[in-house]
């Protein structure tokens, strides 16, 4: 089912793992796992933006780096298969060069469509998390899978699953996740690991309290919505991802269906990321309707098309069809 992978990265030797713009714990610990996976080969980690400070609880975060190696044999992307994603990436013309001459291979496990236009094998399969996936992936295809990738898989499926607790999670990712235990991945010491780094300073804890004070509600409180502008990501992103500070707060407010945490930039870019409810799975279908896209109950976007005012009023126009779609 899987022959695709090994016969991507048999014939290679020097590989470079490659994470999107927005890297989480799900693309880090797929990135950290393959290194360990393909044990023999000279792997490099690439990601285009330095790994924010809240996902440093992984043992190996610093294997990534920003310098991107340009002479590897082939290239594997991990947790997208959507372009605007890479759009760092390819907006540096030596980059774009290399990946389309160079071999590419995508693995991904969202639902949005496969839309990189630059020539790639993919592998992609609808799961809870890209780290499943490559568990599978790994599984099947006979890899030895060693204390250190069992940890990276397991914190990528805790990451993606909000500790196994989210809507996508089934019996399958439990069988996987009792078989990384058995593989040496302790989830409790891997937790306290992930809590000791997600500590908040004074500083981080006031500025949530005025995110809080921020949040908007609109189509009788089924939707809230938070603006970041550029300032606040300038201020804190590096110590903690505003987004992480306050989208889930946001979704358990009583009533509210959709939350989406809305960025500003100064070159006029407008991002999204959305968490819905459980009664109201459309995250995926909102980010795709601004050209992202994601899973049902968690999903993104990006565009430089439109205006913050105009964003919101699109999503107070569009959400309620989607809402009804539902129903």
């Amino acid at each position: 089912m899987y022959d695709k992978f090994r016969e991507f990265v048999e014939d290679k030797q020097k590989l470079c793992v490659i994470q999107a713009e927005n890297p989480d714990g799900d693309s880090l610990g797929s990135a950290i796992a393959l290194d360990y996976l393909l044990d023999g080969k000279d792997i490099s980690l690439y990601c285009p933006v330095d790994i924010p400070k809240y996902l440093r609880y992984f043992t190996d975060w610093s294997r990534v780096t920003n310098d991107f190696d340009y002479k590897a044999d082939g290239y594997i992307i991990v947790d997208t298969a959507a372009e605007v994603l890479l759009s760092k990436l390819l907006d540096d013309t030596a980059i774009r060069n290399r990946l389309y001459s160079a071999p590419v291979l995508v693995i991904d496990h969202h639902e949005t469509p496969d839309d990189i236009n630059f020539p790639h094998e993919s592998i992609i399969e609808v799961r809870t998390a890209c780290a499943e996936l490559i568990y599978s992936i790994a599984k099947e295809q006979g890899f030895s899978i060693n204390k250190e990738a069992a940890e990276a898989i397991f914190q990528g499926i805790l990451s993606d699953t909000l500790g196994l607790t989210s809507a996508s999670v089934d019996a399958n990712t439990f069988e996987i996740a009792a078989e990384l235990t058995r593989l040496g991945a302790n989830i409790s010491v891997l937790e306290d690991r992930r809590r000791e780094f997600m500590k908040k300073s004074p500083r981080i804890l006031d500025y949530k309290a005025d995110l809080i004070k921020r949040i908007k509600y609109s189509l009788d409180g089924e939707l809230a919505t938070v603006h970041i502008p550029w300032e606040d990501i300038r201020e804190y992103s590096d110590e903690y991802n505003p987004n992480v500070l306050i989208l889930e707060e946001m979704r358990l407010v009583e009533g509210v269906k959709v939350a989406i945490a809305i960025k500003t930039y100064p070159d006029g870019k407008v991002t999204g990321k959305i968490r819905t409810s459980t009664e109201a799975p459309i995250a995926d279908k909102i980010a795709g309707y601004f050209g992202g896209g994601g899973h049902p109950y968690a999903a993104g976007f990006r565009t430089y098309d439109t205006t913050y005012e105009d964003t919101i009023k699109e999503l107070v126009r569009v959400i309620p069809d989607l809402l009804g779609e539902t129903e």
